[in-house]
């Protein structure tokens, strides 16, 4: 008898140690057939989804377990025949996905401290779109019925929640600086301009050295720190790409009195639009000193494009293109985001201003060449 204890409490501990290395993904798929695949993601080092498992409801249900993993992740769940994907982080606990069929938009992941965090701020966001929502309703009202003053009242209203929402998102972030999603919307802010560059090192300095070394958090870290390389009044990073005939084009020869970097690309409309107003700059102050070097982020494979566009465009400067799209590592360098995005430099290589467009651009131009 106390032998077969023995072995049962070998059994029981050795079951107890496998189970610690598991977490299980349960979910509940309200409203779909059986036999629906769920296709389970899990984001990389290089921020793209790489297939994990595929999942396959059975009576509107689905249930695996998997290993644990070191660090957390983030993952994406996504329905077949569906655009809708469902985020969230897996910190080796046990998590709970509810899907529904009629709206999958609304369905969700609980279960671990990033998780909860995740779902307190969407909700939080959707109370905030829901407050606009309500607001635009009313100023649609308004307007119809030429009520200026409610007008009035209802833009003060959506000022106040804008500033609101913002004010929520920046102490959302320093209150959860740990937090793997947090850093992701820190990211965001940081992109759209809502917080600095010295605001989201202040943050970073702050991470424990774990959430530290997390891939986010390093590629962040260069963002902001491109961004400051490339802000006006720092030296701007040389760089060197092959031109049309394949002659490696570096910045430092283009530079001139002032020189304008200008990042483009054939498939641009806005860039294309803008080319004629570069075009008539550059050919009005080039012999008082102007240069142009333009950046391509046309695609592999269509060199032609991007060579024919400089033709029909008669854009008679230097131009180079490493033909990587968004990949292109002076755009990265330069922290490129969007295009046309264009930077002016003195003699010195130094940059004097930024996105110069139109009559601003030959402005700018005139007040330092005339």
């Amino acid at each position: 008898m106390k032998r077969i204890l023995l072995v049962i409490t070998a059994i029981v501990a050795l079951s107890c140690n496998t189970d610690s290395k598991m977490y299980t993904l349960k979910g509940s798929a309200v409203g779909f057939q059986d036999g629906t695949k769920i296709y389970f993601y899990e984001i990389d080092q290089n921020n793209q989804p790489q297939i994990k498992d595929t999942l396959v409801v059975h009576e509107q249900a689905f249930e695996k377990k998997y290993s644990k993993e070191e660090d957390i992740t983030l993952n994406i769940l996504n329905i077949e025949n569906s655009s809708n994907n469902i985020v969230f982080f897996g910190e080796n606990e046990d998590l709970n996905v509810t899907i529904y069929a009629d709206s999958v938009a609304s369905s969700y992941v609980t279960g671990g401290r990033q998780n909860e965090l995740y779902n307190d701020y969407l909700k939080k966001m959707r109370s905030f779109s829901n407050r606009k929502k309500e607001i635009a309703q009313g100023f649609q009202k308004a307007n119809m019925e030429k009520d200026d003053a409610l007008m009035q009242e209802l833009r003060s209203q959506n000022l106040s929640i804008a500033s609101e929402e913002k004010t929520y998102k920046r102490n959302f972030v320093n209150e959860n600086n740990n937090s793997i999603f947090s850093i992701m919307l820190l990211s965001e802010l940081f992109k759209t301009k809502e917080l600095s560059g010295e605001e989201v090192q202040g943050i970073i300095s702050k991470l424990n050295p774990k959430i530290a070394e997390n891939p986010i958090v390093v590629d962040l870290k260069n963002t902001v720190e491109s961004a400051k390389k490339s802000d006006i009044g720092g030296i701007a990073p040389p760089f060197e790409a092959p031109s049309p005939t394949g002659e490696m084009i570096s910045l430092q020869q283009a530079l001139g009195k002032y020189t304008i970097i200008d990042f483009w690309a054939s498939w641009c409309r806005p860039c294309r639009a803008e080319n004629p107003n570069v075009v008539k700059v550059y050919e009005k102050y080039h012999d008082k000193g102007l240069n142009i070097i333009s950046v391509s982020l046309d695609r592999e494979g269509q060199k032609d494009r991007w060579v024919q566009a400089i033709e029909d465009d008669n854009m008679n400067w230097y131009h180079v293109s490493n033909l990587q799209f968004w990949q292109d590592p002076i755009a990265k360098e330069y922290n490129v985001r969007s295009i046309p995005a264009t930077f002016l430099l003195d003699s010195e290589g130094k940059i004097i201003d930024k996105n110069l467009r139109g009559p601003a651009l030959e402005a700018r131009i005139s007040q330092l060449l005339d």
